[in-house]
């Protein structure tokens, strides 16, 4: 049995509440941004040149002067929020995509991972925690009490409105509250049942030995493969690409799902590794790390595959309407969006393209601990230009981000630790226990 020691335990509760403390010292501080501050920082963005817009909706409607610092006021004061939607969206799409993982392994009855099942289980035991999170920040958009989601906005579907959008009028059978609404709660009480049914299960298999449980537990993790696979994309599309709801990309879904099971198998092996090196889990041995490397690898190279298909074809098609997104991510993100293909892409693939590395714990380690970086930052590209646009680069916004990370990987520490404390590290049940243990690649 694994023992999560006080001093793990007081440090993820330090991290946790120093993230609070920080995000509301910056809640505050964003706050408190005066108008005349406001203008300045536009003025600023217009002094340099960059004019490309982050979001459809500065070139839709009234484009006075007026209606432009309106627009920057409300991006300004989403900071806040953006700041905790991305953070929230990547760790639990992360818990959700080892959950996945997990499932594949089972239907696929493969033995080799068997020894890290219950890792696997203690991480999906994040998914109603992060879930609820999301939870309370769908409430905070439909109660208008941000503007993350610009369609949210009654105005905009109001054909006798100044501020009329033909386009969203047109999607808002799809995109409307009620319905966005129903859709995230679907999204978190049916991973979080799976996450509980699925823990359930193992542990009874565990208790009776039966095939026939096992049985059950393979059939499981069929339906939740299917339930993942139409959920990962809806939410793709709710959480993510409708924040800005002109643009649409038939790439995304995979890309976003791809960058949080990259993530999740580096989170397999950060936590595996622990337990290795502190004697919890001695079982595991560098032909398991070996296959976990393997799949964070091709994880990687897939990313990679999934982000240049988007970008080449609109680069190549070079649609006014579909470039903005990248224009914009251009001129006022140029440190952070292409920059980090050299930690998602580049990296993997120069230290972990060989064999025999992937036996180091210590390089393995390293690149998981990159690989969950490099994807924060991605998620950080995907959600704050189309929310804060031209504005992140203040001090409110790094204490914003630096708080809602520190208060969410705290809480994940947490709850996964606590998980692993409360199960048995060794599914002794498992039909394939033994080929796991004696587990050896070949090559």
């Amino acid at each position: 049995m694994y023992s999560f020691s006080p001093k793990l335990k007081s440090t993820s509760l330090i991290l946790l509440v120093a993230g609070i403390v920080l995000f509301a010292i910056g809640f505050f501080m964003n706050n408190g941004i005066s108008t005349e501050r406001i203008k300045e920082m536009m003025e600023a963005v217009h002094s340099a040149g960059h004019n490309a817009p982050t979001h459809s909706s500065e070139m839709v409607g009234p484009q006075d002067e007026a209606s432009h610092l309106e627009h920057a006021t409300m991006q300004i004061h989403n900071s806040p929020l953006a700041s905790i939607h991305f953070v929230a969206v990547f760790f639990f799409g992360l818990s959700c995509a080892v959950l996945f993982f997990y499932c594949i392994q089972h239907a696929a009855h493969a033995g080799w991972p068997i020894i890290i099942t219950r890792v696997m289980e203690a991480i999906a035991s994040y998914i109603p925690y992060g879930g609820a999170i999301l939870v309370i920040l769908m409430l905070l958009n439909i109660f208008h009490q941000g503007h993350i989601f610009h369609w949210m906005d009654p105005d905009l579907t109001d054909p006798t409105s100044a501020h009329f959008d033909v386009i969203l009028f047109e999607k808002k059978r799809f995109l409307n509250i009620p319905f966005y609404a129903i859709r995230t709660f679907i999204y978190v009480i049916g991973a979080s049942f799976f996450a509980w049914k699925l823990k359930a299960q193992s542990k009874k298999v565990d208790e009776t030995k039966s095939k026939v449980e096992y049985q059950f537990l393979y059939r499981w993790a069929v339906g939740y493969i299917a339930f993942f696979g139409f959920a990962s994309a809806a939410w793709a599309w709710d959480w993510l690409m409708s924040i800005d709801p002109h643009w649409y990309s038939t790439m995304y879904i995979w890309y976003s799902m791809v960058s949080c099971l990259s993530s999740g198998i580096a989170m397999i092996i950060l936590f595996s590794v622990y337990l290795k090196k502190n004697g919890f889990l001695p079982q595991f041995n560098d032909n398991h790390l070996h296959d976990l490397g393997v799949f964070l690898f091709a994880t990687s190279m897939l990313w990679t595959y999934t982000w240049f298909a988007q970008f080449m074809l609109y680069w190549y098609a070079n649609v006014p309407e579909e470039v903005n997104y990248f224009f914009g991510r251009f001129q006022h993100y140029g440190i952070t969006f292409l920059p980090m293909l050299i930690v998602n892409f580049l990296l993997p693939l120069l230290v972990l393209v060989s064999s025999s590395i992937k036996r180091n714990y210590k390089v393995v380690t390293v690149m998981a601990v990159v690989v969950i970086l490099g994807h924060i930052l991605d998620y950080f590209n995907m959600v704050m230009p189309g929310t804060v646009g031209p504005y992140w680069k203040t001090p409110e916004v790094f204490i914003l981000i630096l708080g809602s990370l520190l208060f969410v990987i705290g809480l994940f520490m947490f709850t996964v630790l606590t998980a692993l404390s409360k199960l048995k590290l060794i599914p002794t049940g498992n039909p394939y226990l033994h080929e796991s243990e004696i587990y050896e690649y070949p090559f």
